[in-house]
């Protein structure tokens, strides 16, 4: 951990500029008081390259920079700060044993920085010195390895430091799950995990989701499904890193929270309608990305991926314009019944998960009620097409497919209160439910 004199001292931040494969000092992170105050660097200001960290909050000028109302730290520099999983990570390393009961609020955000694995979500990092760039946790891991690693954080067993510092590399990255990083070849993955509290297949039924969401023609990150240690693990492709004979290029990305002027504690009022009215006026290719939020919140509700909070929507940055980034969580969330609301509200206050939400917020999307009943009704028909297909290729046990289909995926809640023309996607729903309803009866 560092010391209080390094806290008092602040980070360094560093940044890989667009096309770039080695870092850069951008400026500093200074302590103030309750808070943490950003200022460039001259050097960095004198660059021809140089881009803001994201103009809108931190605009490329000298001197100390004022935060946002209601912020503690710049929202892209926290955008680069490990959520709930990754501190259990760091509380491991640091209290060992005393972890499984330690409060993750122990740990400061300048310690969770600075002490964080370096392969960050992004392309910042955060270091002691302004010269010297020195990567943290490079050690690589076996998949096998990792997942007895995840298990031992869970239940607050102290790691070997070979394993201790193999988790640590993924120890940056957000969410509450398992879950840490990995290399193969030319590619990154975020890998996540099995958790010991988990009573059905969370891992396979995410597969299933994210597999269904790019089958409904949403632009979603690649997926894959392996075995290790006779558990599921769910590889999800990073698109914030590309490898080229020089090295690997990092790209810039921003959660929606930031994009929304919001942190944690003000997360509750975020919407989809005020995301709609940023990409509107900031983002590239605007009325396709709206078309894209829209059909990702129909198939957060269609699948019940009620944990769509703003941090689980993003955009790249290039230091200039804004775009969406592939959707990399959709996660079914298991149901005690039938009524339920999204993370993220919808328009106004509603959150509830109902297909009418959407359609009365479609306007926000520059939608018609037309265009949106298109996009509804594509969807439905592509999971009922493809949802034993998609079961069969990740071997879901019959149990898990009878809990899943008519719950978290259509389930009725959903369509009750369509009318209209609208009905004629409860009758689809209706339809395709009974369908693989009898399809699975059968194959018994």
């Amino acid at each position: 951990m560092p010391s209080k004199r390094t806290e008092h001292q602040g980070a360094y931040v560093w940044i890989w500029l667009p096309k770039a494969t080695e870092p850069v000092v951008a400026g500093q992170l200074v302590p103030e008081g309750d808070t943490l105050l950003f200022h460039y660097g001259q050097s960095y200001l004198g660059r021809e390259d140089a881009i803001s960290l994201y103009t809108p909050e931190l605009p490329l000028q000298a001197g100390g920079l004022p935060l946002l109302p209601g912020l503690s730290i710049p929202g892209c520099i926290r955008d680069g700060a490990p959520d709930a999983w990754g501190r259990r990570v760091l509380l491991n390393k640091v209290l060992g044993v005393k972890s499984k009961d330690a409060d993750v609020g122990e740990l400061s955000e300048l310690a969770c920085l600075l002490e964080s694995g370096s392969d960050r979500i992004g392309a910042l990092d955060f270091q002691r010195s302004p010269t010297e760039y020195v990567p943290r946790s490079l050690k690589s891991a076996t998949l096998d390895e990792l997942v007895q690693s995840a298990q031992r954080v869970e239940q607050g067993i102290p790691l070997t430091p070979e394993l201790d510092s193999a988790l640590h590399h993924g120890s940056s990255i957000g969410g509450g799950r398992p879950k840490a990083l990995i290399e193969d070849g030319s590619k990154k993955y975020v890998a996540k995990f099995p958790s010991d509290s988990d009573t059905y297949s969370v891992v396979k039924g995410e597969y299933i989701a994210m597999r269904l969401a790019q089958l409904c023609g949403l632009d979603v990150a690649p997926v894959g499904l392996e075995s290790s240690s006779n558990k599921d693990v769910l590889l999800i492709e990073r698109f914030d890193r590309t490898q080229t004979d020089q090295g690997w290029h990092r790209r810039s990305v921003l959660s929606a929270l930031t994009l929304l002027r919001l942190d944690e504690m003000m997360a509750r009022y975020a919407s989809y309608a005020d995301f709609a009215e940023i990409i509107r006026h900031h983002f590239t290719n605007a009325a396709e990305t709206l078309e894209e939020l829209f059909g990702r919140l129909v198939f957060n509700i269609l699948c019940s991926n009620t944990d769509d909070h703003a941090r689980n929507h993003a955009a790249l940055w290039d230091g200039s314009r804004l775009s969406l980034t592939p959707a990399y969580d959709i996660c079914p969330q298991a149901r005690t019944g039938n009524e339920t609301g999204q993370a993220m509200k919808i328009s106004g206050d509603n959150r509830q998960s109902r297909i009418s939400s959407c359609l009365d917020a479609a306007h926000h999307f520059l939608l018609s009620e037309k265009n949106a009943l298109e996009i509804i009704a594509r969807q439905v028909l592509a999971i009922t097409a493809y949802w034993h297909e998609i079961c069969a290729l990740c071997d879901l046990h019959e149990t898990d497919r009878n809990l899943f289909w008519g719950r978290q995926f259509l389930n009725p809640f959903a369509f009750e209160d369509l009318e209209g023309n609208a009905t004629s996607i409860k009758s689809l729903a209706d339809e395709g439910r009974e369908k693989n309803k009898s399809q699975v009866s059968k194959s018994a």
